[in-house]
């Protein structure tokens, strides 16, 4: 394992092509180490196999990271051609419980694993041809070629923590032990748990743009906050300390659990922490591949839902007020332990970075000043959920890597654990889980008589989905009608006399088309490519309303709050499935539909030819294709051989809609011809641009 083991990349300093060479060293062995990881299941038949019912089968995790490098290259114009399209669909998104990811297995026939390997030495194979040749300039920024590469190899360590979790879930049979790392052999008594004073301070989270090392979207910008003086455990707490719980009947006690705890609880059957086994009187902790005899010095793994519990249960025993730190106060614990960050270690400041153990160690092992494991063994638990510091913005090839969980129900995990590695192992990483969760993680407990106060920003500050909100649903402040409803109005015209049931709305954007044509149709799919577009229209659908800010003049702005039942828009809004999706590569489980409209959409795709050429596949015979157009190709750089018009060929003008119609002609004919529709985008109170999109109707022949 050691020859593996490795540190994230410094994008600031150094000489470029020693840079290059880092970078390769540090891809190549992220790609060893994920590999070497799925050598503990027993036979490739077990990659078919969930180790979570709400997460996919593992061959899915096998082949996304490669997947992962391959969509992002391409989306980002780093490469032009895939390697496989039907794999570049079914290995791209599925990795949360997220209503818009697809887990329904019936939708996927999963190809051979050495299907999946071949996969991965092709994608290998462009990846480093990228890395030797591609410009590598310092500092490397977020549109740099080299920042992809990062990109990707940070998101594989990401899945080298999170599949092990899964693997960890698997059948005991189903697993091999002792070929991935050292398990730490040091076990006994738990000791007893102390607690240490931490003065007030003022704590500046957020990382600043040049910062030297990669990050993902949600650690830049800036939040200052004041906290207290409180006290917390000495320790993480441990397995023999949750024991007392237990003894307790604290997985019996309703009192002890918050609402969405105890109903959790009570689903699952849960009686003792998922990675407990009990044979009779004796316990055993299940690891990665294998089971040992219960190392109460450990500390105990849980979620969030559990961890809480026990603050309460101990907060009624002693008659105080415990609970889990919040973000601002772990990162107080480790200004008072002086944790440096990662390129500061000579050696890990604890059981991290898979630089010590393959499995968690006793909760005394690795001291940091007055304190225990502020860094490294398992995850700490926060009261914190997450959200974007002020000043953060999405980065454009991932957008939806942290704003779907800006929902108030993922909570932040800090500290590592001895399998963080890469990103997750700097002081700045910031990742957090649906508090039902399971990962390597436990906690520590603080105590403190102020009242908690968590900042859970309701409102969606993102500039282009609130501009998107307004434009959509901002006909109740303007009364001016805006596209989506015109061209809503304009598709239940077309087709009033033709019978449909089964509608596609690829281009959802926030949603308004898709409930407006809700109460007329028995289905509609409604499809974006972005996830961030996508969870607007299902909060309006699951709560019935959405929160955002756009801008008024100046530093001035509007907070707008949409209640869907106030556009008369509840009705059968259950008909709606909004997904996320490539609309140049969709899965095919998206057929067999009687109506398709694509709203400005053919201008936002790599290939628009590709998409007329095969659209059909996806209609019934005698179904209608809306196209609404702008046809402005340059707007996101479309190669000039993807457009279908707009040039001139053999000194002749071809227009877009000429093009396409050529395109489409092999199996449509034109119903009616073309109308205009105006599309108002607004920008602030007083800037709006004025987009004409044509809007064309086509029948399948």
């Amino acid at each position: 394992m050691q020859d593996l083991l490795t540190r994230t990349i410094d994008l600031k300093n150094g000489q470029p092509e020693e840079k290059r060479k880092e970078i390769l060293d540090y891809f190549l062995k992220t790609w060893a180490i994920d590999e070497k990881l799925y050598t503990q299941l027993k036979s490739d038949e077990v990659f078919y196999h969930r180790g979570d019912p709400l997460r996919h089968v593992l061959l899915f995790y096998l082949g996304h990271t490669a997947v992962f490098f391959i969509n992002k290259l391409m989306l980002a114009k780093i490469i032009e051609t895939r390697i496989n399209p039907e794999f570049e669909s079914i290995f791209a998104i599925g990795v949360d419980e997220m209503s818009w990811d697809d887990l329904d297995e019936k939708h996927y026939k999963w190809p051979t694993v050495q299907a999946v390997r071949d996969y991965r030495n092709k994608a290998k194979e462009v990846i480093l041809n990228i890395i030797e040749n591609a410009p590598l300039t310092l500092p490397t920024k977020w549109d740099d070629p080299f920042w992809i590469i990062l990109m990707g190899i940070e998101h594989e360590r990401i899945h080298l923590e999170t599949s092990s979790v899964l693997i960890r879930q698997l059948p005991l049979d189903e697993v091999v032990s002792g070929v991935f790392g050292e398990i730490c052999d040091e076990r006994g008594v738990a000791p007893k748990n102390e607690f240490v004073p931490v003065w007030a301070s003022e704590i500046k989270l957020g990382k600043t743009e040049n910062h030297h090392y990669y990050g993902w979207d949600n650690e830049y910008g800036t939040h200052i906050e004041k906290i207290d003086d409180f006290r917390t455990s000495k320790y993480l707490i441990s397995n023999g300390e949750f024991l007392g719980f237990m003894k307790d009947n604290g997985y019996q006690n309703k009192d002890f659990w918050t609402e969405e705890g105890w109903n959790w609880k009570n689903f699952k059957q849960a009686e003792m922490p998922l990675f407990w086994r009990k044979y009779g009187e004796d316990f055993k902790l299940r690891l990665v591949a294998e089971e040992i005899a219960m190392p109460w010095n450990w500390p105990v793994e849980v979620n969030y839902l559990e961890a809480k519990a026990f603050c309460n249960w101990k907060s009624a025993q002693e008659r105080k007020n415990f609970r889990l730190p919040t973000e601002a106060e772990w990162y107080r614990l480790t200004e008072m332990a002086n944790i440096p960050d990662k390129d500061s270690w000579d050696n890990a400041p604890g059981n991290i970075n898979l630089e010590y153990f393959a499995s968690p160690c006793p909760v005394d092992k690795f001291k940091n000043g007055d304190l225990y494991d502020v860094i490294g063994n398992v995850w700490q638990w926060t009261e914190t959920p997450i959200t974007g510091f002020a000043g953060f913005k999405v980065h454009p090839l991932y957008d939806d890597f942290s704003t779907p969980t800006f929902d108030g129900k993922h909570n932040l995990i800090k500290g590592g654990s001895w399998i963080s590695t890469g990103n997750e192992a700097t002081r700045h990483a910031r990742y957090a889980f649906r508090r039902h969760f399971y990962q390597h993680a436990g906690f520590r407990i603080v105590e403190s008589d102020k009242p908690l106060v968590i900042d859970n920003d309701e409102y969606e500050t993102d500039i282009e989905v609130a501009n998107s909100c307004e434009n959509n649903w901002g006909d109740k402040f303007s009364g001016s009608i805006g596209f989506s409803k015109k061209l809503a109005d304009f598709v239940l015209e077309t087709v009033k006399d033709t019978p449909v049931k089964n509608v596609l709305d690829l281009n959802a954007d926030t949603g308004r088309m898709a409930f407006e044509l809700a109460p007329y149709f028995e289905k509609i799919t409604a499809i974006d490519f972005s996830a961030r577009f996508i969870r607007m229209p299902i909060q309006l659908q699951e709560k019935g309303f959405i929160r955002y800010i756009v801008k008024d003049e100046g530093e001035l702005v509007f907070y707008r709050d949409i209640v869907l039942e106030d556009f008369g828009l509840g009705t059968n809004k259950e008909n709606i499935l909004f997904m996320q999706d490539n609309a140049n590569n969709l899965k095919p489980i998206y057929t067999n539909y009687d109506l398709i409209v694509a709203p400005n959409l053919l201008e936002e795709l790599t290939c628009p030819i590709l998409f007329l050429q095969s659209i059909h596949e996806r209609l019934n015979d005698n179904g209608i294709l809306i196209l609404a157009s702008t046809y402005d190709w340059e707007k996101n750089d479309i190669k000039r051989e993807h457009w279908p018009g707009g040039f001139k060929k053999d000194g002749e003008p071809v227009t877009s809609f000429e093009g396409i119609k050529e395109i489409l002609s092999a199996h449509f004919k034109l119903e009616k011809s073309p109308v205009e529709i105006k599309n108002i985008i607004r920008k602030s109170s007083r800037i709006s641009e004025q987009w004409n999109s044509e809007v064309s109707v086509w029948r399948k022949i």
